[in-house]
Parts: structure tokens; sequence; C-alpha cells
């Protein structure tokens, strides 16, 4: 009992360490500013349509859950982190979407079993610790024969590596957590549904990023607005050789994936991934 009792104790501290990450910065410009098409791009994949029954899970400020309602979905978008719901609403509200908006995290959904045609997620769940309970809810709350759509950051790509290039400099993750890029790798996804998903499709594609003129300009900008990483900032700020470490270990990052001088194109590779929950 009380190895339980500890044990919940430690994952309410790690929820509301996320809660607390993810409200951090401006995660709303951020998604806005440089990745507004793949909420869209998911919403095709999953072939969303008027009056289907939508869960986006991990939904942030709404940048796959506004695009499903105005395509005519009754949708749900719900998220751990408060402070993005309320910023999704008015983005919703600007939009004339409506959809309803839940607190909700993504290892214990607040659903029922089967109620949803659609649920989905973009560069969402993935940043859930505990990935084998998060896939569990994704599929139990999707009906039979209803799709699970999945959009996630490759490990290989600009953002699972700007992941690694940080992991050193982060407070250590708790037990049994996962890195959140292994969603980005097909074989771990499909391991993760099992045969409780059928008719997978995945393909990895790119979404290009021409925001930056430097990559000391992308540093500043996600150090800025980017939770994760300015929580990382946060927890070397007493130790600015380790700042300044981390500081080049990005720029140079950012420079190895085409980030220049000038306005170039940086190429930022996920996972998109769509399945039939099975009978």
């Amino acid at each position: 009992m009380t190895d339980a009792i500890e044990s919940t104790e430690a994952d309410r501290a790690v929820k509301a360490k996320h809660r607390k990450m993810w409200a951090l910065g401006d995660y709303a410009a951020l998604a806005g500013d440089l990745i507004p098409t793949l909420g869209p791009a998911l919403v095709r994949a999953c072939g969303v349509k008027a009056g289907d029954r939508v869960l986006d899970i991990a939904a942030g400020t709404g940048n796959a859950a506004i695009p499903a309602a105005l395509a005519g979905a009754d949708v749900v978008a719900c998220d751990l982190t408060p402070e993005l719901l309320d910023v999704g609403r008015q983005l919703a509200g600007k939009q004339g979407a409506e959809l309803e908006w839940r607190e909700a995290d993504a290892e214990a959904l607040p659903f029922g079993d089967g109620e949803f045609d659609t649920v989905m997620s973009c560069v969402g769940v993935m940043f859930a610790p505990h990935h084998a309970a998060t896939a569990h809810e994704l599929v139990r709350v999707c009906r039979p024969g209803g799709t699970v759509g999945l959009l996630n950051w490759t490990p290989e790509g600009f953002i699972g590596r700007m992941f690694a290039a940080m992991r050193p400099y982060a407070p250590p993750p708790p037990p049994g957590a996962q890195p959140p890029p292994l969603w980005g790798k097909e074989e771990h996804v499909r391991t993760l549904l099992g045969d409780r998903v059928t008719e997978v499709e995945a393909h990895r594609a790119t979404v290009e990023v021409d925001r930056f003129e430097r990559p000391e300009a992308f540093l500043d900008y996600f150090k800025a607005v980017y939770g994760p990483t300015i929580a990382v900032y946060r927890n070397i700020a007493d130790t600015p050789d380790r700042v300044a470490e981390l500081d080049s270990a990005l720029v140079e990052l950012a420079r190895q994936h085409g980030c220049g001088t000038g306005r170039s194109t940086m190429e930022w590779e996920y996972l998109l991934l769509t399945g039939r929950r099975s009978g």
C-alpha cells in the first residue's frame, strides 16, 4: 500500500511539472509561426468529416482540434495544461470554431470506452512520460473501426535531435519515462498499439521552416517561447559554462539543418501514422 501511495504522489508531482513546463513561454505563437500546417495535415490523414466525434489528445492550443472542428466534426480538445486550453478557446473563437475543451491526462483519460470515431494527437502525446499507458488510453477511447491518427517528431529529425542535445542539461526523467521522440519511430508505435490497431499506414515527411535568418535567431526564439527549452535553461541557469555549452550545441544543430546566413529553409522531419481500431 505504501509503495502504491508513493507511486501516485510521484506521478502527480511529474504531471505538475509538465503542466508548469508547457505553460512557460508562448506555445500558441510557436505553433502558429512554425508548424501551422501540421494539424490540418493530420486531420486530412484521419479523414475527419462532418458529424464525426473526434478527440484530440494533448491538443495544446488546438493546432489539430480547431481544423477538425472547422471541418464540421464534434471535437473535444484535451490537454494537461489549462493555460494552453484557455488560449485555444480564444483562437477557436476568433476562427469561428465550436468545440469542447477539457483538462485531461493522456495517461488517464476521463472518457468512456469507444466514445470517439477518431482519436488523434499532433506532436502532443509523445510528451506523456509513460508510452504504454498513453497508447492504451488512446486506443481505449476509440470505437472499433474508428481511426487513430498520430503525428510526432522523429528521433533523427531536427526536433528529435534538439531534445537529445538538451537531455544532458535537463533534470533526470521520472522512473519509467521514455524519450518523446520514440513516438516518431514507426516500429515503436506499432509495438505500442499492437494488434489493437490494424490497417496501419505510416510515412515520414518534413515541414519547412523559413523563419530564422541565423542559427542564433532560432536559439533566441526557442529560449523565449518553447516551454521545454525554457525549462532546461532554468535548470542550468546557475552554471554559466553549461549554458554556453548548450547554446553552442543548439546553434550548431540549427546550422547543420540548414539554418545559415539569410532566410534559409530548415526541414523538420515527422512521422504521420494512421490506423483502424480492431473490433
